[in-house]
């Protein structure tokens, strides 16, 4: 079997995106022949059935060349793959899909958020499944969708027994944008300040230009709490490097709202840090000790403050479990083989997906949404 991925960026020091270069590695697994379209290219070290193709941004070349370039791989390479593996633009399946359709070539996507809209729609009716990991993502509605684990490099992103995990540490990790609420993990540090209650914060991330004004509100709403030199805003760092950053800090934040299942909260309980967040996909799996109700600044609050009152021994039995919580049902290895065998499996029916809202999305094949990480047992 021979599979052709499409993907925003190949480039394994890439601060959001580089884990997608260990999902390569762990594809190739189990194809003769990887082709992988990115839109920029960087640092890879991949194996040798895989080869990468740039659209070109890299160079800086025009949107036009982009587009020339896109046509030109899936028309020219089109002997060298059995099937299509989008991952999140769901713009390359509006583009290639009509084609990818005459040419018998079945195509997945993989697609991850709250929102969407009729081109996301458009996009799934080219799919033979849509790949998601929340049954709150806007893709979950379709009749055609699987859930998967989120696909955490479990060997990599352990804890590292050369750095020192800080005593009373909070941190968040990942891009820096309205849309991760890190406004409301400002006022909830601010609430613990008021009370008294010792900790240090770290941010971690970097923001778009767009939202570069967003950032400077976040530095100045701490500075006005009092809480300069306690909350320390810090530039993103490639993927590979957060292992680190994660076993340094006791309690991992996350804000993004259900429909995202943000993979940092999986990559902090993987290296031992406690993690909380408001995403009620992970209500079912974990203790309440663990989850805040979204927008909720007075809940974070409390539950930042019990979980740093915890005592060491009782913290690191926690970390234990949700380290096993991940190994067991979220781990790269149990994504690549699922992905895999979905991708052949395609005329396997199975079971719809828990509380998905349904779709009308159209199909010759509609093959019901499975729940991809089995059963769970729950994190205390």
């Amino acid at each position: 079997m021979k599979l052709l991925i499409f993907t925003q960026k190949v480039d394994s020091n890439d601060t959001v995106l580089g884990f997608f270069h260990r999902w390569i590695i762990e594809l190739a697994k189990h194809y003769e022949l990887v082709t992988v379209v990115c839109l920029y290219e960087a640092a890879h070290q991949l194996p040798a059935n895989v080869k990468v193709l740039s659209l070109g941004k890299e160079k800086r070349i025009s949107r036009g060349y982009y587009l020339k370039h896109f046509y030109e791989y899936i028309l020219k390479y089109r002997a060298e793959y059995d099937s299509v593996f989008v991952h999140m633009n769901q713009e390359y399946v509006l583009l290639g899909g009509i084609f990818w359709k005459l040419f018998g070539k079945k195509v997945y996507m993989w697609r991850n958020h709250y929102a969407g809209s009729y081109l996301t729609d458009m996009a799934a009716f080219f799919c033979t499944k849509v790949f998601c990991t929340s049954k709150y993502s806007f893709t979950a509605k379709y009749s055609k969708a699987v859930l998967m684990p989120v696909g955490i490099d479990t060997e990599s992103f352990c804890l590292q027994r050369n750095v020192s995990r800080r005593p009373q540490s909070i941190l968040s990790l990942g891009r820096i944008a309205p849309s991760k609420n890190l406004d409301q993990l400002i006022e909830a540090l601010g609430i613990l300040k008021k009370e008294n209650i010792d900790f240090d914060a770290s941010i971690v991330g970097d923001a778009l230009p767009q939202d570069g004004g967003y950032l400077e509100s976040l530095k100045n709403r701490a500075g006005e709490l009092g809480m300069e030199g306690q909350v320390i805003f810090k530039p993103g760092v490639p993927n590979d490097q957060t292992p680190s950053i994660y076993s340094a800090h006791e309690i991992f934040v996350n804000l993004s709202p259900s429909g995202m299942l943000d993979k940092t909260i999986f990559e902090a309980m993987a290296c031992g840090a406690l993690a909380l967040s408001c995403n009620m996909d992970l209500a079912r799996w974990i203790d309440a000790d663990y989850i805040f109700e979204e927008n909720n600044v007075d809940e974070l609050s409390v539950k930042i403050a019990h979980l740093l009152a915890l005592s060491p021994e009782e913290r690191s039995a926690r970390a234990a479990s949700a380290r096993r919580f991940v190994e067991e049902n979220h781990g790269l290895f149990k994504l690549g083989s699922r992905l895999a065998e979905e991708m052949r499996l395609y005329d396997v029916r199975a079971e719809p997906v828990p509380g998905a809202r349904r779709g009308r999305v159209a199909s010759d094949q509609r093959p019901q949404a499975a729940e991809g990480t089995g059963s769970a047992r729950k994190i205390s």
